[in-house]
């Protein structure tokens, strides 16, 4: 049974959520609205050494444990957003949770929407995990990410043996966005009771990091992409979270290709739960933490 924290979020979030951007006009007003500043917040830079690199023409923060020289683990964590909206402080409370925990996290600051599209996405996001190989072993290297960020990973990863590259040792996948068309049979059951997400409105935002592609594209849609050799895979997801059914799916095709995949399914729990401060959150970064961190 979801906690009472879950479900008094989800309350309030149902009565402040329902925005124009349930709509055409106002999901494509939000898409077209200014990007705010993605620098990570003050308090990161006093409690972690972060440093800014530029990347073919994109930034990328690094977050360092301060009492750490040399890390010894390394993650790549790409952020959610539906692909318009920058990172957040949801997003740092967890980069700095994993720093805390002796990570390196490196934070790519892709293109969104509609200014870039996935195009410009995989050359940078592949040179990102080629510069991190330079310092660290493919085997110390993990990739993390939450809802549109954590469909960008999964496609990353399974593009890269076309780049040479091999693949981190493990992923961390948080309410995936797997598939771009929303077609699910399960999505109009669960929109009912998801307080924050609209199909609507993911419509117009796939639409626009399609920049003209097929929706169903494995780079847009990483349901349709390889699965087999993906390294192992942790999955979190909610069943009040409109992308349930299909990280149903991908659970089961990760499963049919012989890769090594947890689910860890929270009863009544939102979308990005692990990033909320609810008990189902706590529990969810705990094992998060430990996946990426590796053995000590």
């Amino acid at each position: 049974m979801a906690s009472l924290a879950v479900r008094a979020l989800a309350g309030v979030l149902r009565s402040t959520r329902r925005r124009p951007a349930e709509t055409v006009a106002g999901a494509r007003r939000r898409i077209a609205r200014a990007k705010t500043d993605p620098a990570p917040p003050g308090w990161v830079g006093r409690r972690h050494r972060v440093t800014r690199r530029e990347v073919g023409g994109f930034r990328v923060y690094t977050v360092r444990p301060v009492r750490v020289a040399a890390p010894e683990r390394a993650v790549v964590y790409l952020h959610g957003g539906s692909y318009v909206s920058e990172i957040g402080l949801a997003h740092w409370a967890l980069v700095s949770r994993l720093a805390d925990a002796g990570c390196r996290v490196d934070v790519p600051v892709y293109g969104l929407a509609p200014q870039h599209t996935h195009r410009e996405a995989f050359p940078f996001l592949t040179e990102v995990h080629r510069g991190l190989l330079d310092d660290l072993p493919p085997d110390r290297v993990g990739f993390a990410g939450d809802s549109a960020g954590a469909g960008l990973a999964l496609a990353l990863a399974q593009s890269l043996p076309e780049s040479g590259l091999p693949l981190p040792a493990r992923m961390v996948l948080v309410s995936p966005w797997v598939d771009a068309t929303l077609t699910h049979p399960s999505i109009p059951a669960v929109a009912a009771v998801d307080p924050m997400l609209s199909r609507v409105a993911l419509l117009e935002s796939a639409r626009a990091w399609a920049g003209g592609d097929d929706l169903a594209h494995p780079r847009i849609s990483p349901v349709n992409g390889p699965m087999a050799g993906l390294p192992p895979t942790d999955l979190y997801i909610g069943t009040r979270d409109l992308f349930h059914g299909d990280v149903l799916r991908l659970h089961g095709a990760l499963l049919a290709a012989g890769t090594r995949v947890r689910l860890d399914e929270a009863v009544g729990a939102i979308h990005v739960h692990p990033l909320t401060p609810t008990p189902e959150g706590r529990r969810a970064r705990r094992r998060i933490t430990v996946a990426l961190r590796g053995p000590r």
